[in-house]
């Protein structure tokens, strides 16, 4: 299985602009072990702290913050943004989510499941409106 999935994203990598609109499905997990394995052969597990992860994913997030930040108010779905602007915001909502994977990584946390839990939290914090029926 984990030599299909290598395969599978080789090709997606290979693949015309075109074609790369395929929906995967990739769990967390699967991308925490691709990024694992990026960082181990990278040789760059030495610079992986929570830390230094931390800080990347804010840079990150101020590079998605600029791509938003002369726009005003933008409607659900982008449908006046050009798709290289799409593209681009593309890109940097991964960078920011690929160094939250890695983050949560480091630290020990199953993000999955933390994710879940907070989700039941809020759902006791902040109950749905009960209908007038």
């Amino acid at each position: 299985m984990e030599g299909d999935k290598d395969e599978i994203i080789g090709e997606v990598v290979e693949m015309g602009e075109e074609n790369q609109r395929m929906v995967m499905d990739i769990s967390l997990k699967d991308l925490s072990r691709e990024l694992e394995e990026f960082a181990k052969i990278r040789d760059w597990e030495q610079y992986h702290s929570p830390r230094n992860l931390l800080l990347a994913m804010v840079g990150e997030v101020g590079e998605l913050s600029e791509i938003f930040q002369w726009r005003g108010e933008v409607p659900k779905g982008l449908p006046n943004w050009k798709d290289s602007d799409k593209e681009h915001l593309g890109e940097e909502l991964s960078d920011v989510l690929l160094y939250l994977i890695r983050l949560a990584d480091i630290c020990g946390i199953d993000l999955g499941v933390a994710a879940t839990k907070k989700i039941v939290k809020n759902a006791i914090k902040y109950p749905a409106p009960r209908s007038s029926n």
